[in-house]
């Protein structure tokens, strides 16, 4: 027992408990104490997370959670993108009626998806999914609106699906096995039955492809991502993944006895990038071009996470990318927060005369989900692509590249209007674009520390550099 291991995890509980009792204290309009509660926590546990990641890889409560580079990383990304969120979504949030309880939702979730990431025993990782599923189906429909009761709707029945198939992976594996925990299901996969152990490993992988919001869990993606409220969406599309991808690295680094466990997790890397990119091709909102394009985002994290083992490049390389990733959009999400009654890709002509710092965090956020340097995405794409070659797996390597060039067409169809020349007075003036200031100052933040975390790649990759323990 080493409480203050979980030191991080207990500052996100801490904190979503006193952002929900001083709201219930407070009258409405000094709900910002709660917001400031929440901002306090998320800050705390970054610190926290960046000081544990100096310490030494271990596991703790007996041999149930990880405390390893992995966790750290995700530790880190989910507290600074959850702090984000805040910042481009209090413009939206402040003086709502359920301002409190927004915060203490998004702390919850944030929670739940930090344990999903450090689980190293199948029951401790059902409890993260359904702590970092049910605030999330709250904070779908926090909108109230119809849009966002039928994408509520929709991430609730199949999150109850997806966690059904999940929790059945557990008992079968379980039941094959006779444990749960990830150091003995290693040392007693080669002699359990092939087909209830292959029946396990699908349905616990499928199941946290909800939660990643990739192929064949990605349905609800594109509808929440239009439906619910900005802060919701950016927060829906971004957090949960960085805690179910690093759980499937984990699941696929144990599980890779099982034959055709790295097949199937490239066949859903490869089905994530072709379908994402060309159901972003049609699509004119830009909430929900961003929810086609995140489906199109967790086939190219899922890459490394199919040579797991096989590559050292594996690890670091996952890790990078979700970084980098997680800025990159929330960079793109806190623009459309700046301009909500925008909701058409071409209602954004004339922003580059209007707004050019507005329209420069765009084109950043653009060129970064593309993948062009210096992004941090850039060096994401680059390094997975490397780790997928290194690995055995050359054919991943050539689907990132040739679905990559295909996303470019609908980046094009979004910043090229923006940056159009000889625009007519009234769409180039200023007072054309009013955006929300504080979802404006997100979106500038979240851009420089795009291109910021590009550059010093390197440095990140060192730090991301570390073994998975069990």
């Amino acid at each position: 027992m080493e409480p203050l291991a979980l030191l991080p995890e207990a500052l996100l509980l801490g904190g979503a408990l006193a952002a929900l009792l001083a709201g219930s204290f407070l009258p409405r309009e000094r709900q910002w104490v709660a917001r400031l509660v929440a901002a306090a926590a998320l800050l705390a546990s970054s610190v926290a997370s960046a000081v544990a990641l100096a310490g030494p890889a271990r596991t703790v409560f007996e041999g149930t959670y990880a405390v390893d580079t992995a966790t750290g990383a995700a530790r880190l990304v989910v507290a600074l993108a959850t702090l984000l969120v805040l910042g481009l979504g209090v413009d939206e949030l402040a003086g709502d009626r359920q301002e409190s309880e927004a915060y203490c939702l998004l702390l919850l979730s944030a929670l739940g998806a930090v344990v999903v990431a450090g689980a190293d025993d199948l029951l401790v990782l059902a409890v993260g999914f359904l702590l970092a599923s049910i605030p999330l189906y709250a904070l779908v429909g926090l909108a109230r609106t119809p849009a966002a009761a039928e994408a509520a709707l929709k991430t609730y029945l199949l999150g109850a699906l997806f966690g059904i198939t999940m929790l059945l992976g557990v008992t079968v594996l379980y039941g094959a096995t006779g444990t749960t925990s990830y150091a003995l299901l290693g040392e007693r996969l080669p002699g359990a039955p092939d087909a209830a152990v292959a029946l396990g490993a699908v349905a616990v992988v499928g199941g946290l492809m909800f939660k990643a919001g990739g192929v064949p869990g990605h349905f609800w993606v594109p509808d929440a991502a239009q439906g619910a409220g900005v802060a919701a969406a950016a927060f829906a599309t971004t957090v949960p993944k960085v805690g179910a991808l690093v759980a499937v690295l984990r699941l696929v680094d144990v599980l890779a006895p099982v034959a055709g466990v790295r097949l199937l997790v490239g066949l859903l890397a490869a089905a994530g990038m072709v379908l994402g990119n060309l159901a972003a091709l049609g699509q004119t909102d830009p909430r929900r071009l961003l929810g086609w394009s995140t489906v199109a985002q967790v086939g190219y994290l899922l890459v490394p996470v199919a040579v797991v083992g096989r590559s050292d490049l594996a690890v670091p390389s996952l890790l990078l990318y979700l970084a980098a990733y997680a800025v990159t959009n929330l960079a793109a999400f806190a623009v459309v927060a700046a301009l909500p009654a925008r909701r058409d890709l071409a209602a954004y002509r004339g922003l580059a005369g209007a707004r050019p710092g507005l329209a420069a965090a765009l084109l950043v956020a653009l060129l970064g989900l593309l993948g062009t340097p210096p992004t941090a995405v850039f060096a994401g794409k680059l390094t997975t692509a490397t780790a997928a070659w290194d690995g055995g797996e050359p054919w991943l390597a050539v689907v990132v590249v040739v679905t990559t060039l295909l996303s470019l067409g609908y980046h094009l169809r979004w910043f090229v209007p923006a940056y159009r020349a000889g625009e007519p007075p009234e769409r180039a003036d200023r007072g054309a674009f009013v955006p929300r200031p504080r979802a404006a100052a997100a979106a500038a933040v979240a851009a420089v520390a795009s291109v910021a975390l590009g550059v010093a790649a390197g440095l990140a990759w060192a730090v991301a550099d570390g073994p998975l323990v069990r």
